[in-house]
């Protein structure tokens, strides 16, 4: 607190320092007082010298509190000439603050003067004050406690003297013991004490604000003398001392050397090392014996032992406990009740190996620790070796087939506990009516029974691991005295998925009852593995899947029902369910030539597992059988097409015919003419020269004239068309389907009807044309901008090759084009002519 304010008055210093030289002593703050009371006001002045070159007649003193700017009350000139400034604070609320005295020079604010305001309390008067004899510095050491903080630097003084009316007169003053900074505690040296003489002592706290004295202290130095802690040891055994006994510790203590010639009396407390029994107090204890039988202990316990001692029968302080001292006591023989069970198994006539259990049950909980077991035949002493001496809680051993008892004891190195008989019983009593288990949660199992008649006086529940591995080693079993319960929860040693045998065995007076046996789980898993699928057969729409049934596994819950899952190549999934005891399976409506995916889930009620994907592909149709199908589909098809042509053409209200008119057969040589192949069919042109063709009954050939121009050669462009050279006319007669025979009557030429005229010459390289000219009768009735497709292609190019465009005569009306544009002239055989460009 003080280098605090040191800190303080040098920033302040510092700061002045930092002034111009002409302003060092322009200006100087006057105080009443630097300290107040917490919440006080104080009145502040500022004087400035006449002879601060920088003081203008208008120059304003200003104040600044911490870092808030202040204007001072008011503001006057002396009549020497300096100028001063008053001013009155608001309550000071901060234990330290910084009042400075400032003058405006130019645009800044100049520091002139710092003062440091001190607020607080005064002190509290100190409590608690006590004092004591301390032998081993030889000095009296008292303390106190200084009360709350003030806020201002306080000064603590002890002060004494010696009296010898019970500190009601002063005598002799003692000189002031002063602490150090920040310690509540003072020692008053030997040579200032009288040791039987009464003393007055307090404690004075002095700040800026006041005073505080404590309550004063009578006291006589030697009656307030504390002792230093004895120590404590464990007495060693010797001949002379005898062992304690079972629940007792025997300990000795030195004494504080300085105190030997002092009378004393010491206490002793122990407490239970572990556990949260509390400390218990044995005392006094006389120090001439300096030893001690401790006893009331708990047996093979570990115990912490602490002393203390004061100034006895004269007054004294109490020393500290001493540093714990930890003993155990002695064990005790073994207290308890051991519960017993065997299993019997003859080895030959004369030989019975006989398998004993057995489970310790304290009787006193001050039982000693058990370290080990004997098995003896009842009678026999301890020179004879025993049948079993083992830590174990179980034990193998041989007996005579006539032998019916053997002795069971627990022992430690304090002794052996009561013999238990154990008596082989016969098993003559009723058996248990039902037994039943139930898993309650992955590590209990429920064991219930009903009890027979007459009801036993106890029952041994054993279990184990089940088949396929069990072990005797690994049984665990319990026994219950109560007769009248119907069942009980196991929960020690039961794991989940594992397969556990108990067996319930009834108690009576003189015979046991037949055991009986129970397997259960505690909790059961799914499957691990799912059985292989395998492809048996195979056909066309069909596929005969098998697999073998797997054995049950231990910790896995039976299975309850398989699933076959198929899907094929279009991710179409189907599926069907079988029962556990199913091993196959026929799957039919299959596709013929198809590719499936077909997998096996098998499940419990714990769940289910997936098998690997068995891949399989049915077979393909025979070709008979493909051309059976094919026909039929045809056939069916045929007659859809047939059924909707008759309805569509049967129509009376049809508008466009699928076919055009074509002249009245009865006035044309074309009565018999038949088209063999319709227009809308898509088919391949035949060759010219193929025999299987119909027969052309008439071909009219007009042979060349040399330098004759003809009616059709006329040069005028515009009366008629320029034509080929050879002109070649074609009718055809007679069904074309079927070949003809019978030689054709010459038929009178006013009787013909050209229908079309083709052109060309042998020795053109071009394609040959053909010529439609004015007819009498009318051919494909009236022409369409827009030609269907069963009509005379008017519009389309040749498939050979594209002409150069014949433009017909308005007045003959002729249309040239490819042969093959025109469909009646598909059909024709022509001799003497290569290919008419190319048919």
């Amino acid at each position: 607190m003080v280098e605090l304010g040191t800190w303080s008055l040098t920033r302040a210093a510092l700061i002045i320092l930092l002034l111009p030289r002409s302003l060092e002593e322009c200006g100087h703050i006057s105080l009443p007082t630097s300290t107040v009371r917490l919440g006080d006001s104080i009145t502040a002045s500022c004087t400035i010298s006449p002879n601060c070159s920088h003081l203008g007649p208008e120059s304003q003193i200003l104040w600044k509190l911490g870092t808030q700017l202040q204007l001072g009350e008011r503001q006057q000139r002396l009549a020497d000439g300096s100028q001063e400034s008053t001013i009155t604070l608001p309550p000071l609320n901060r234990p330290r603050d910084l009042l400075s005295c400032c003058l405006r020079w130019g645009n800044s604010v100049q520091i002139l003067d710092q003062a440091e305001l001190w607020a607080g309390h005064p002190p509290a008067a100190p409590h608690n004050l006590s004092c004591l004899m301390n032998l081993t510095t030889n000095s009296l050491i008292c303390q106190w406690e200084p009360g709350p903080h003030n806020h201002l630097p306080t000064n603590f003084t002890l002060k004494s003297f010696k009296s010898r009316d019970n500190c009601q007169t002063q005598e002799d003053s003692i000189l002031d013991c002063v602490p150090k900074d920040g310690d509540s505690h003072c020692s008053i040296p030997r040579k200032y004490l009288k040791l039987y003489r009464h003393m007055g002592i307090w404690v004075q706290a002095e700040n800026a604000l006041g005073t505080g004295k404590s309550p004063q202290l009578c006291l006589v130095p030697m009656d307030v003398v504390k002792l230093e802690p004895p120590t404590l040891w464990a007495l060693a055994p010797s001949p002379e001392v005898a062992p304690p006994q079972p629940g007792c510790l025997l300990l000795r203590w030195e004494l504080w050397k300085p105190s030997l010639y002092i009378e004393q009396k010491c206490e002793l407390r122990h407490q239970p090392q572990l556990g949260e029994a509390s400390w218990a107090l044995v005392g006094p204890l006389l120090p001439e014996t300096l030893q001690y039988e401790l006893c009331g202990l708990l047996p093979s316990t570990a115990y912490a032992l602490q002393m203390r001692c004061v100034r006895w029968p004269l007054p004294g302080q109490w020393s500290d406990w001493s540093p714990s001292l930890i003993l155990t006591t002695a064990q005790q023989a073994p207290i308890v009740r051991l519960d017993t069970w065997w299993r019997q198994r003859q080895l030959d006539p004369r030989t019975v190996d006989v398998q004993l259990f057995w489970k310790p049950v304290p009787l006193d909980k001050y039982s000693g620790q058990i370290q080990g077991y004997l098995v003896r035949p009842p009678g026999q002493t301890g020179a004879v070796p025993a049948l079993c001496n083992t830590t174990e809680l179980s034990c193998t051993f041989h007996l005579p087939s006539e032998a019916r008892e053997v002795v069971l004891v627990a022992y430690n190195t304090a002794g052996t506990s009561h013999p238990t008989p154990v008596v082989f019983l016969e098993s003559r009593g009723p058996p248990l009516a039902r037994l039943h288990t139930t898993a309650r949660d992955p590590h209990s199992l429920w064991v219930g029974w009903e009890p027979p008649s007459p009801r036993p006086r106890g029952y041994v529940i054993a279990w184990g691991l089940g088949p396929p591995s069990p072990s005797s080693s690994n049984m665990t079993w319990k026994m219950e005295h109560n007769g009248n319960i119907s069942g009980i929860l196991l929960q020690e040693n039961i794991r989940p998925f594992q397969l556990y045998e108990i067996t319930v065995t009834p108690l009576y007076q003189d015979t046991v009852g037949p055991s009986q046996h129970i397997y259960a789980y505690s909790q059961e898993m799914a499957p691990s593995h799912t059985p292989e699928l395998h492809l048996k057969h195979i056909g066309k729409t069909w596929a005969q899947l098998e697999w073998e049934p797997q054995a049950p596994e231990l910790g896995k819950s039976p299975l309850t029902h398989y699933t076959i899952f198929w899907t094929n190549a279009q991710d179409q999934s189907f599926f069907t369910t079988l029962n556990a005891s199913s091993h196959g399976l026929v799957l039919h409506g299959l596709e013929p030539a198809s590719l499936y995916h077909v997998r096996l889930m098998a499940s419990s009620k714990a769940g289910a597992t997936n098998s690997t994907s068995l891949t399989l592909m049915t077979l393909a149709l025979e070709e008979s059988e493909l051309h059976i199908l094919l026909g039929l589909f045809g056939l069916l098809v045929l007659l859809i097409c047939l059924c909707g042509a008759s309805r569509f053409c049967c129509r009376p209200s049809r508008k466009n015919p699928l076919w055009p008119s074509v002249p009245d057969p009865a006035h044309s040589s074309l009565g018999s003419w038949v088209p063999s192949i319709m227009v809308e069919e898509a088919f391949q042109l035949p060759s010219l020269r193929d025999p299987g063709m119909p027969p052309i009954t008439k071909i009219t050939v007009l042979e060349e004239e040399e330098k004759k121009p003809g009616p059709w050669e006329s040069n005028d462009s515009s009366g008629t068309c320029g034509l080929p050279t050879l002109v070649q006319a074609y009718v055809l007669q007679g069904d074309p389907r079927t070949p003809s025979t019978q030689p054709q009557p010459p038929s009178s030429t006013n009787d013909q009807v050209f229908y079309g005229q083709v052109l060309g010459s042998p020795t053109g390289p071009g394609p040959g044309h053909y010529l439609r000219c004015d007819s009498t009768q009318p051919l494909l009735g009236g022409l369409t901008p827009s030609p269907k497709f069963y009509e005379n292609l008017w519009f389309q190019n040749s498939p050979l090759g594209t002409p150069e465009p014949l433009v017909p005569n308005q007045e003959d009306d002729c249309v040239f084009g490819p042969l093959l544009d025109f469909p009646l002239l598909q059909g024709l055989q022509v001799h003497g002519v290569e290919g008419l460009g190319g048919i």
